[in-house]
């Protein structure tokens, strides 16, 4: 298959898969399930080719590697049928391995909606159990009825026929017992039947063939990752007012059915080692987590919140073994990863952990700017060490001169320290090796820090210097050495605060683009609309794009809001007025309504479609419509 997880494909190779020999087949099987390893129907197409050839030990190695993943009807079923044909002919020792095989799966699967079969199937084997004794008959009647009770408050399909079964079963023993028993298990049985009826519509949503692929967006698996957090939100609401443990494990095992079709989910395997956290079972979690990064070993947020459990339960060795996991061999290692690992350090080991890392990290051929922010960070924050941030940031310096983020951050850092003198130098070097198309942010917060911090002399200064930096990038460059009221509310604005209304700032923009295409050849209905929306940074109102001269914009300056209230006229609306030679003339039409328009018009109108423009209610729009046609 080019395409790993095409589905269409995978079906092709299963269907042909039907058709080889076993010895051919198995290989066949073996690429299929090592790409869908939750897909039930496949693994159950594998199992029935080995039964078909009665290899008994390859059969019990394949249920052995799929049972405990794939928690769907149909495959338990077929480890059932193998287990009975095993066990036929070895009398008393295989009734009791068939039994702890039906034991063994109801325990897994006996809360599936679809497991009525099974309950079914499980009582019948109970029942043809034979009995050579008075003891041996009432253990038989004993482990029938107890069966039967767990049947018929479980929400399956065959609930109601199952109850039915109860009841002739208990009066074919006693009539007596029956009526207590009856009576007792009644209240649980409806229980049973009214949740089945609301479990469905949920079951319903879902699709049970759908094979687990990597999330690709569409609309179908969306529909379907929805289906099952409503399912998964039903069962935890735990409508049937079950005990906790009973609960929990019906929450669990509708968990792992999850997983079988949205096996490349992280947020779905977050969620049910999130889930057993909160319940108290951080055990289970691990467990959860450890499958986790296995099915999904490229998702580093699941290693993170896998890590951050083990550390919140104080295993720091283990914590430590999942970050190192991370970092791999050190050369393939994010600048994240190598961030996170300086971070945890310094909590589980302390401050010279941490620093002899970073050393480390710094030689690392994925370290970038980011590593010494934070660990400059970390030590000014966290270890209150000054001096140690600003050597940090020193050091980074003459690595990333050429980063304007860095050169930002350690901006930040300074005027943290208050120090302006070496944040005005820290901006001066930067932009004398800075090429102006990279500048323009470092620029936007030197402007920002000369008009906060700096006096009127320096700030203009500043600000003019800037100008003729950036004016080298554009086009415009002799219009954008030139001062404009858009610098001095630059200057004069703070935070959200501006000296000026929205509306003079939507002017200001305007009038910037209007700037901007004054030598150029723009349609006229392009320079009457074009204006773009103002971004109110601290560098002024600005426009987002020139508009192209091709778009024609509507004319919102003279939109109202309609109102069939309203009278046309001079005093109305504003709207120029219909020209008289629509006027001119007038039709009379069938129902008694006119309509001012030329008769040319008309000419070619049937007499019933002009009768119903002449009926129509007197809206002033509608009457304008009229009076157009």
């Amino acid at each position: 298959m080019a395409d790993k997880y095409n589905v269409e494909a995978a079906e092709a190779l299963a269907d042909e898969a039907l058709h080889l020999p076993i010895a051919e087949a198995v290989p066949v099987y073996e690429q299929l399930l090592a790409t869908f390893p939750t897909a039930a129907k496949y693994w159950k197409q594998y199992v029935e080719a080995h039964l078909a050839v009665n290899n008994d030990d390859a059969t019990k190695q394949i249920f052995s590697r799929c049972l405990l993943n794939c928690l769907q009807i149909p495959l338990w079923r077929c480890y059932i049928r193998f287990i009975r044909k095993v066990n036929d002919k070895k009398g008393v020792d295989g009734q009791e391995e068939t039994r702890k095989a039906f034991d063994f799966m109801l325990s897994y699967v006996g809360a599936d909606i679809a497991s009525g079969p099974v309950w079914m199937e499980y009582i019948n084997f109970l029942k043809s159990i034979p009995a050579q004794t008075t003891q041996e008959e009432s253990q038989r009647m004993t482990a029938v009825r107890k069966a039967y009770q767990k049947a018929i408050v479980t929400p399956t399909h065959h609930v109601e026929q199952l109850w039915k079964d109860y009841e002739n079963f208990e009066n074919s023993v006693s009539r007596t017992l029956a009526k207590g028993l009856l009576s007792e298990y009644q209240p649980k049985y409806n229980s049973a039947r009214a949740v089945y009826r609301e479990r469905k519509k949920y079951a319903d949503e879902i699709d049970w063939n759908m094979l687990a692929v990597p999330p690709s967006g569409s609309y179908k698996e969306e529909l379907q990752w929805m289906a099952w957090k409503r399912f998964l939100a039903f069962e935890k609401g735990n409508p049937q007012r079950i005990d906790t443990a009973s609960a929990n494990k019906r929450i669990a095992f509708t968990y792992e059915q999850c997983l079988m079709y949205l096996y490349h989910y992280p947020d779905i395997w977050f969620d049910y080692a999130t889930w057993h956290a909160k319940g108290g079972s951080v055990d289970s979690a691990i467990k959860v987590f450890h499958r986790a990064v296995k099915a999904l070993p490229d998702s580093e947020v699941l290693k993170y919140a896998y890590a951050e459990l083990e550390e919140s339960r104080g295993a720091v060795q283990l914590a430590k073994k999942v970050y190192e996991s991370l970092l791999g061999d050190g050369t393939s290692a994010t600048a994240l990863s190598h961030i996170q690992y300086i971070r945890f350090l310094r909590r589980a080991e302390g401050v010279e952990a941490a620093r002899k890392y970073f050393v480390d990290a710094r030689k690392s051929p994925n370290c970038t700017y980011h590593v010494y922010v934070a660990y400059a960070l970390m030590a000014f924050c966290l270890d209150k060490d000054a001096k140690m941030a600003h050597n940090v940031f020193e050091a980074g310096l003459k690595r990333f001169m050429h980063e304007p983020g860095y050169i930002l951050e350690y901006a930040d850092f300074l005027s943290r320290l208050n120090d302006d003198r070496n944040i005005r130098a820290l901006f001066e070097r930067a932009l004398s090796t800075l090429p102006p198309e990279e500048s323009v942010e470092v620029w936007k917060r030197f402007t920002e820090f000369e008009q906060t911090y700096g006096d009127l002399a320096s700030m203009l200064k500043v600000e003019q210097r800037r100008k003729e930096a950036l004016s080298r990038t554009s086009e415009e460059s002799q219009s954008a050495l030139e001062s404009s009221l858009q610098d001095v509310v630059s200057r004069y604005s703070f935070m959200d605060l501006w000296p000026c209304s929205s509306k003079d700032l939507d002017h200001l923009a305007r009038q910037e683009w209007l700037l901007k295409n004054i030598n150029k050849k723009v349609e006229r209905s392009a320079l009457a609309n074009g204006a773009g929306f103002i971004d109110k940074d601290s560098s002024g109102p600005t426009t987002n794009s020139n508009p192209s001269a091709k778009v024609v914009y509507p004319d919102t300056s003279r939109m109202v809001i309609y109102d069939p209230r309203q009278k046309s006229g001079p005093s109305g609306t504003g709207l120029p007025a219909i020209p008289s030679a629509l006027t001119s003339s007038a039709v009379t039409l069938t129902g008694g309504g006119t309509l001012s328009a030329p008769n040319e018009i008309f000419k070619g109108m049937p007499p019933a479609l002009l009768a119903f423009i002449a009926n129509l209610p007197a809206v002033d729009g509608l009457d304008t419509l009229k009076v157009m046609l």
